[in-house]
């Protein structure tokens, strides 16, 4: 709406600034049209895991309530006297002597069930010997009971003795309906901030670190979308690339007829690098409405005319900076930070000659003659440079006829010259549609924040009608 240039890469920084606005994406690699590690999704609580006993697990410890009861009936306790228990250091679940007849069922079932990452022997590494008689009365009434569990939700109630029959039970009925297979998944940038279940908080950071040195992937995307909206892109100096309503295009004021307001913005712009809207203002309108600071309660409005077709008008009378951008000073920070809930009040109606300097600016820079970037500098587009001739290539002479052979004349046809395929049309009259792309700013222009030194007051006017004089048979523009 304001026709500013943004950089790209620097809007795609904002966008990764906050998780709400952007979403990541995670795609399991393929060999032979087979995903190689395919996602499995608990549709109970939307959890992502990267096995199918990774899932089932997680389902059982969280969600074991909703698939099985559990009973505990009394049993014979182990016969003989007991000193010492094996126990995990880090779960504290004790397994028992190490001479038990159960104790490397345990060990191993154990290990299957809570660390099937850690390697069996580092697991092993980490059981001690303990001898405290509490922890050895606690296992010893473990074993005074045994746990029989009752499968729910199925037609015919099922009774199971270990958690190994619960699981190959839970494998068979009730899997394949609360975990499905995904090879791609896509998420909230909250939600995928927020996930705890490893690889992947470690495989999410590393691809946001990326990209907030060198955000290509948001840019690719970030190009799309600006495309569809009608945006075009132009590089700085042949470095950096920002987005704009138009490309720079060179205006020629020589030979194309303009209004005389229209000529002194041009020549303001040129002759007074790095200047502003505002200083702009202040040069042909110094006692505009927006220079002084408005009665309290009140707000400055600038009516704004019909679009011109072919342009993008703002939407508002008055139009709200990108976030990012620094905060109106002087007296346009107190119009800017008038309360929206107060009470309506008559607003400033601008002078005719306000409204006119803020409409033929309007025009310049949705056609790209002048350029407005993020930081409220303006500059207009540059000559372009003239495209050098190329050179005849020198004709080899030809070489004598053998004696006796027929002459053949080796002279070739003159090359046509090859036309430029690189033509813009051009809307203002007499200018070359086949002229080469127009110089960029200045490269210190484009390396500033966006948003600095905004102007809130005066809204931006589309292009309407000129009123200046016109030649009689080549209207102005």
């Amino acid at each position: 709406m304001t026709g500013r240039a943004y950089p790209l890469f620097e809007i795609a920084t904002l966008v990764l600034k906050k998780p709400e606005r952007y979403h990541v994406q995670l795609v399991s690699q393929k060999k032979d049209g087979k995903a190689l590690a395919p996602f499995y999704i608990c549709q109970l609580d939307d959890s992502i895991w990267l096995s199918e006993a990774d899932a089932m697990h997680h389902i059982l410890d969280k969600h074991f309530d909703a698939f099985y009861s559990s009973e505990k009936i009394p049993t014979e306790p182990p016969k003989g006297t007991y000193t010492f228990v094996a126990q995990d250091s880090v779960s504290g679940t004790i397994l028992g002597p190490p001479n038990y007849h159960d104790y490397q069922n345990k060990l191993r079932k154990l290990h299957q069930e809570r660390f099937p990452r850690v390697p069996f022997e580092m697991f092993k590494s980490r059981i001690r010997i303990v001898r405290d008689e509490a922890v050895v009365k606690k296992w010893l009434e473990e074993q005074s009971f045994r746990t029989e569990y009752t499968a729910l939700n199925v037609p015919e109630a099922v009774k199971l003795q270990t958690r190994e029959e619960v699981e190959n039970h839970f494998k068979a009925t009730h899997l394949p309906n609360v975990v499905r297979v995904e090879e791609s998944i896509t998420l909230e940038g909250v939600q995928a901030q927020s996930m705890q279940n490893r690889p992947f908080p470690a495989i999410i950071r590393r691809a946001w670190d990326e990209q907030s040195r060198f955000p290509i992937k948001v840019v690719n995307v970030l190009s799309q979308q600006f495309a569809r909206h009608g945006l075009h892109f132009f590089k700085v100096n042949k470095t950096v690339t920002h987005v704009a309503v138009a490309r720079p295009r060179y205006l020629d004021m020589e030979a194309t007829p303009v209004g005389e307001s229209v000529r002194k913005i041009v020549q303001f712009i040129e002759t007074h690098p790095k200047t502003t809207r505002r200083k702009l203002i202040q040069e042909f309108v110094p006692n505009a409405p927006s220079m002084t600071a408005p009665p309290a309660g009140r707000q400055v409005a600038v009516s704004t005319a019909a679009p011109t077709e072919g342009t993008q008008a703002p939407a508002e009378a008055a139009t709200t900076p990108a976030e990012g951008a620094a905060p109106a000073t002087g007296e346009a920070a107190g119009a800017a930070q008038t309360p929206a809930a107060a009470p309506a009040a008559p607003t400033i109606a601008p002078s005719p000659e306000l409204e006119a300097l803020v409409r033929d600016l309007h025009w310049l820079v949705h056609q790209g003659h002048v350029i407005e970037f993020a930081n409220g500098q303006l500059e207009t587009a540059k000559k372009p440079a003239p495209r050098p001739e190329k050179k005849k290539k020198e004709e080899a002479p030809a070489a004598a006829p053998a004696e006796g052979a027929a002459a053949v004349s080796t002279e070739t046809p003159e090359a046509a010259p090859v036309e430029s395929t690189a033509s813009a049309t051009s809307e203002v009259p007499g200018e070359s549609p086949a002229e080469p792309p127009p110089e960029t700013p200045a490269a210190e222009t484009a390396t500033h924040p966006p948003g600095a030194e905004t102007d809130t007051t005066v809204a931006e006017a589309p292009e309407s009608a000129r009123e200046e004089a016109k030649p009689a048979e080549t209207p102005a523009i």
